[in-house]
């Protein structure tokens, strides 16, 4: 489930307000004006949740499914919070995200 509007920005603004460089689960917070992201894709998160409700209704026993945990994680960096902390991201980081906020 992804997180509330209100929590997040709760979070961040502590978060910035403190000049913590924090580093969050989900895009949402990084896009929020947290300073990073990393973690799992929910978009494909609720995909697998829906091939997995389908396969139940079609008749699987829950006891036959496998457990299925997500496979595509994203990493998202907000250059505008880190420059605001005075933080300084390396190009070889800045090479590894999915996506830079700027």
């Amino acid at each position: 489930m992804a997180p509330s509007v209100i929590l997040v920005a709760s979070v961040v603004v502590v978060a910035i307000r403190h000049g913590i460089p924090a580093i969050f689960t989900s895009r949402e917070f990084a896009e929020a004006g947290g300073l990073m992201s990393y973690g799992a894709n929910l978009k494909d998160v609720y995909r697998l949740v829906g091939v997995y409700t389908g396969r139940f209704l079609k008749g699987e026993r829950p006891a036959d499914l496998l457990v299925v945990q997500p496979s595509k994680f994203e990493f998202v960096i907000n250059l505008k919070t880190a420059k605001a902390l005075g933080v300084k991201i390396s190009d070889n980081l800045l090479s590894l995200a999915d996506e830079v906020i700027e």
